[in-house]
């Protein structure tokens, strides 16, 4: 559901509230809105792709998701990995 049609089901509950004449139904915008998926706007990144921001102290050279090994700043350990 994308903001239109929650602005739409809002002006429909403000409507029956104060007893004016509704909005158009909103079975054909949630029909036509599952037959395609919403296309991501310009410049949107996935929440998967976001980063965490963690702290180290500066000496540590050990990667956090497996400390054998030296970091290598791949920046799993900062995201949900995938």
């Amino acid at each position: 559901m994308d903001e239109q049609h929650v602005r739409l089901l809002v002006r429909q509950a403000i409507a029956r509230r104060l007893g004016a004449p509704a909005a158009p139904p909103l079975a054909p915008l949630l029909a036509a809105a599952r037959s395609a998926p919403p296309a991501p706007a310009s410049g949107e990144r996935h929440p998967a792709a976001e980063r965490f921001v963690i702290l180290r102290p500066a000496g540590e050279i050990d990667c956090i998701i497996e400390p054998a090994v030296t970091c290598n700043h791949c920046g799993y350990c900062q995201c949900y990995g995938h």
